[in-house]
């Protein structure tokens, strides 16, 4: 709380303070002899209110105050600390302390809520007395009298119902907090719990959607404006009636003046100046909703939809703006070029991953968000035919049973698969014969892969699967080598990772750190790498998955003029298109398809139509990158049988 130099004449049990050298006016105000009178009147009336306290035993403890944290807003930013999306229920709040809140905001409403509010000891006998006698006059509760403690206690605890004994209850209660609490603290819940309107709760929030800055940082005109809403927000709101705004502003500065708060220039300069609006942010929709979406739903799972909603959270992404935006740009513009060649498509995703940390980088779950809000990076399960092939040649080097020169036989075979035969075909019907792993691996050849998924195993396949990240259901039946499970493009590109940094490992996530509003870590995703790969067996897998880009494969449209490594992946009746790959400094994967499974076309393929887009979208992430090599399988030993 701020010192002040001023202080009401107190005893040791009950400290007051006051906000700033500006209430030094305060005793001007008052006067001697009024003030003298009026601490005596209030004294009397205290009195009489604390023996009307036996009758209220079922008010609420206030001293419940002292460890009460009013619900705030969650706020997501990019990793560079770009807000991108704020979370809340009916309150949208962001707690800030006393000092952070500008003194022309602090004596403005003080000056048209509570002038005395420093003199009382939380009723004020002028107001009530004032109040007493309009309500006797109109038979009902017409004028309220309320000091900012006794609108504290209503906020808080009590009902807006306009009655005689909730107006009584409301002194007693005002009493009660003004003898456990300084004034400045009081003043402080004040400012942090009232309506500002348009579900703005709390200076801080009110103030940047009215003006776009912080509290902290309002002049006298913006000021104004802001205490001038307090008794009927919507009412007086600049974004409903600018005029009236203006008039209610009027009313606040002459009130300041009259107080000798400020001096008339003062005042006919607030008035003079003009109002900079800015436009409600309670209901503003996120800057990066692909990127959101994927945040609340990992912190719903590990903290519960109340804490996300109410906590106010800082929470701090993996992904940058800038680069993301170029993603989806990226993604939108290979739609168009997908459907000027005649593939219509509905869809293409994106993941991208740095193997380095295993932060997501980007991620777009669709071609345009507004369209379909359906995030299919993370939440759609789609088939990644030949790219699930490095999994299995993966587990035959890690044997050590196969290097990528063992030959294995491309030619027809027959297998039980439960109740009926199944018989691999190659894409275009051919067989090869005799051929090494890495061919085989480099062509994109069915029957090797389902050869090396019995030979290996494949419940050793879905350990390894599952070790890399891959969480999606995976049957053990004898076609898994060729990609006939659902996976997401999220596992492929976090998996593929991995293998990127040659079997280093971290679970990969979106969110670096989060915090309350306090600033105190609650969550800390800093990477924790293991190795969890045979790093002979992964550069070996590298060094293969080159050659699908630069080696005679499948996806030469993919080469990037510097190392690279990946796999295309096309499933049958050609339902879904991959490119999956990487570099040492990114790992991404490319999706396209129709969300109602329909062909895309005869003859459509990974490495034709995902493969470029996969180049063009690393060209631009990595432009700025330095040229790196992948280890050579050689630098480590082989694993042993």
């Amino acid at each position: 709380m701020a010192t002040s130099t001023v202080r009401k004449k107190q005893d040791s049990k009950n400290p007051r303070s006051t906000p700033d050298n500006f209430l030094l006016g305060v005793a001007k105000v008052a006067g001697g002899t009024v003030l003298g009178i009026t601490m005596l009147s209030s004294s009397i009336i205290a009195g009489g209110l604390v023996g009307l306290a036996i009758s209220f035993r079922n008010l609420p403890d206030v001293r419940v105050l002292k460890n009460f944290a009013p619900t705030e807003t969650t706020y997501i930013y990019d990793v560079k600390g770009k807000i991108l999306d704020s979370l809340h229920g009916e309150h949208n709040r962001e707690v800030v302390p006393l000092e952070r809140i500008s003194p022309d905001l602090k004596r403005a409403v003080l000056a048209i809520e509570d002038s005395h509010f420093y003199l009382h000891d939380g009723i004020n006998p002028n107001s009530i007395g004032r109040a007493l006698v309009a309500n006797w006059r109109s038979g009902g509760v017409v004028e309220g009298g309320s000091t900012i403690t006794m609108q504290l206690v209503k906020n808080l605890f009590l009902s807006r119902d306009r009655t005689i004994s909730r107006k009584l209850a409301e002194a007693v209660l005002a009493i009660r907090i003004e003898q456990i609490f300084a004034k400045d603290h009081i003043l402080e819940m004040y400012l942090n719990n009232i309506y500002w309107g348009h579900n703005s709760y709390g200076v801080e929030t009110a103030a940047q959607s009215y003006f776009k800055k912080s509290a902290a940082d309002l002049n006298l005109a913006e000021a104004t404006v802001m205490a001038g809403l307090i008794q009927a927000p919507e009412d007086y709101s600049p974004f409903i009636d600018y005029q009236e705004t203006k008039r209610r502003q009027s009313l606040v500065l002459s009130r300041m003046e009259g107080l000798g708060w400020i001096t008339a220039a003062e005042a006919q300069e607030a008035r003079a100046t003009p109002l900079l609006i800015g436009q409600p942010t309670a209901w503003k929709s996120s800057e990066l909703p692909y990127i959101t979406e994927a945040v609340i739903g990992e912190l719903q799972r590990r903290f519960g939809e109340d804490a996300v909603l109410q906590g106010g959270m800082r929470v701090q992404t993996t992904v940058d703006y800038s680069f993301q935006r170029m993603a989806e740009e990226n993604v939108a513009e290979a739609h168009q070029r997908l459907r000027a060649r005649g593939l219509y498509a509905d869809q293409v995703a994106l993941v991208a991953v740095d193997p380095r940390t295993h932060f997501v980088k980007a991620l777009v779950g669709g071609v345009n968000y507004k369209e379909s809000q359906f995030n299919r990076a993370i939440q759609s399960l789609r088939q990644p035919g030949s790219a699930f092939k490095p999994f299995v040649y993966y587990t035959a080097f890690a044997s050590g049973k196969y290097t990528p020169y063992s030959v294995v036989e491309d030619t027809p075979v027959k297998y039980r698969d439960g109740s009926a035969y199944y018989e691999p075909q190659n894409y275009g019907g051919s067989f090869a014969g005799a051929m090494s792993v890495r061919d085989s691996l480099i062509q994109s050849r069915n029957i090797p892969a389902v050869k090396l998924g019995q030979a290996v195993g494949i419940d050793k396949v879905i350990e390894i699967c599952r070790t890399l990240g891959i969480k999606s259901p995976l049957d053990p039946v004898v076609s898994l080598p060729l990609g006939s499970i659902g996976v997401t493009p999220m596992e492929m590109a976090g998996a593929y990772a991995t293998f990127a940094s040659n079997g280093w490992h971290s679970d990969p996530t979106i969110i670096v750190r989060v915090t309350d509003s306090s600033g105190n870590v609650i969550l800390d995703n800093t990477p924790k790498p293991r190795l969890v790969l045979d790093p002979w067996a992964a550069a070996s897998l590298t060094s293969s998955l080159q050659g699908v880009v630069q080696g005679g494969g499948t996806a030469p449209q993919a080469n990037l003029g510097r190392p690279a490594a990946g796999k295309t992946g096309t499933t049958t009746s050609e339902r879904d298109v991959w490119f999956v790959g990487y570099t040492p400094q990114l790992s991404t994967a490319v999706w396209i398809g129709n969300d109602n499974y329909r062909p895309l076309g005869k003859g459509v393929t990974g490495g034709g139509y995902a493969a470029p887009i996969w180049r063009d979208f690393m060209r631009e992430a990595l432009k700025n990158e330095p040229v790196l090599q992948f280890p050579a399988a050689s630098k480590f030993p082989r694993p042993k049988s």
